[in-house]
């Protein structure tokens, strides 16, 4: 993730922290300090560092449930609204996806459990405004919290664990995109309740939530609908494969008339056999053409390495590769290695667009 930093590895999995944290910290730590001095303020920050102590447990929970199923986690990032841990790809199995999405919370009933077992624990449910006050003891705040987080992370709503539990369920009685769709729903209408509850109340975190809650829904049920229409769409109905591509010797001024003159968002560059060598994307080139530089070579600005399938693939397994990769460009090669086309976030959307526009029990708009 962008703007983030690595502080090392556990069980293989690399764990960052996004910048913003820091901003959260150091926001807390003013305000404590200015309402009650410097230990009220080391109380604040050692209380938001063992409860994102918890967050990262949480997130482990999950990388290790799909570690079972195979699934890689290649990082675990936190943020300042929690921790996000970045599965190699969804499970195919509703039982898996149920599992991976209860792990988490689990793993919060396990320490609220642990830290209710102790002595200087109180039962007693505290006051709301207590749960962020010095006063009150630092392990009852604790535990307490790790209450809460179980209780909001099963929210049957997206990309919360509980909207994930609600689609794994459902897809048990109906197929997979059909149960994305409508666990998406159910997380947008609670979307727009905790909106409304956050205008009434002018509470902007409520606010935040919501909006954080409508988007993450409507990205998980386009993600599903792309896992099924890739799964029957072979990667040569869904790529771009009428592109002008750049020599490896071509200049930026070469490539910036090819822009205006085609319009593409990405041009290939391939040497004289017609193989890939890399990929120059409008926004390299924009960057590029900025530094004054029209007659550098492309090669120097290109991106290299970029992903690549079989025409034979799927377009599942496209899609795969651009999330594992993190990029926006995959590239289609021919059997004898020569390329084919790309398959870009534009193919990706237009894919979208069409099969929605198909008739139920028809087949896709494109064939």
């Amino acid at each position: 993730m962008k703007w983030s930093h690595s502080i090392g590895r556990i069980a293989g999995i690399e764990l960052r922290i996004h910048y913003t944290f820091y901003i959260l910290l150091a926001f807390l730590a003013i305000t404590f300090q200015t309402v009650g001095g410097p230990a009220a303020a080391v109380n604040a920050v050692a209380f938001i560092l063992a409860l994102f102590g918890c967050v990262l447990l949480h997130e482990l929970g999950h990388a290790l449930a799909a570690r079972r199923y195979g699934i890689r986690t290649p990082d675990i990032t936190l943020l300042p609204i929690g921790g996000l841990a970045r599965l190699q790809r969804m499970p195919e199995r509703p039982a898996a996806e149920l599992v991976i999405a209860v792990a988490g919370p689990l793993v919060n009933v396990v320490i609220a459990g642990a830290l209710f077992a102790l002595p200087a624990v109180e039962w007693r449910t505290p006051e709301w405004e207590a749960l962020g006050e010095p006063g009150t003891g630092f392990l009852t705040r604790l535990a307490w919290v790790n209450v809460i987080l179980v209780v909001f992370n099963m929210i049957p709503a997206f990309p919360m664990d509980g909207g994930r539990v609600l689609r794994a369920l459902l897809a048990m009685v109906m197929p997979y995109a059909r149960a994305s769709r409508v666990a998406a729903g159910v997380g947008q209408s609670f979307a727009v309740l905790f909106g409304l509850f956050g205008l009434l109340a002018f509470n902007p975190i409520l606010i935040l939530i919501a909006f954080f809650v409508y988007f993450g829904a409507q990205q998980e049920a386009q993600a599903a609908q792309i896992r099924h229409i890739g799964k029957e769409t072979p990667v040569a109905e869904a790529m771009a494969d009428k592109l002008d591509t750049l020599p490896e010797d071509a200049t930026l001024e070469d490539a910036a008339e090819a822009m205006v003159r085609t319009l593409q968002h990405a041009f290939p560059v391939v040497d004289g056999d017609g193989r890939l060598l890399g990929v120059l994307t409008r926004n390299d080139m924009i960057s590029a053409l900025r530094s004054n530089r029209r007659g550098a070579a492309v090669s120097e600005f290109m991106q290299r390495g970029v992903p690549d399938v079989g025409l034979d693939a799927s377009f599942a397994d496209a899609f795969q590769k651009m999330q594992e990769a993190e990029t926006k460009v995959v590239a289609v090669h021919e059997s004898d290695g020569s390329f084919a086309g790309l398959i870009t976030p534009e193919t990706v959307g237009e894919l979208l667009m069409l099969d929605s526009l198909r008739p139920d029990a028809d087949r896709p708009l494109w064939r």
